[in-house]
């Protein structure tokens, strides 16, 4: 038998899914800074610099920049975990 393959995007068809298409070159030519909090919303448009789909919707915040990528921090439960994401997937939190 065959092993089944267990790629990134493994069972997130429905997950991933975006209700109306989005226009525009913007969202991938975002700036952030440190200190920023921003929520994570996966774009399933851009394959790149994709944080895990388990964090989508989370609230965190910018320490630090990689490359073109933003490290974002974020409680989860009670550990601290660091997200290294392209700023295509990511909002600034307006509370």
């Amino acid at each position: 038998m065959v092993k089944k393959s267990r790629g990134f995007r493994t069972r997130t068809r429905k997950k991933l899914k975006t209700g109306l298409r989005r226009r525009g070159i913007t969202r991938f030519l975002r700036k952030f800074s440190v200190g920023d909090k921003v929520v994570i919303k996966i774009d399933p448009s851009s394959h790149r610099g994709m944080p895990f789909p388990r964090f989508k919707g989370r609230v965190g915040t910018i320490i630090g920049k990689r490359g073109r990528a933003y490290i974002v921090e974020i409680k989860n439960g009670n550990k601290v975990k660091k997200i290294i994401s392209m700023p295509e997937h990511l909002e600034i939190f307006k509370s």
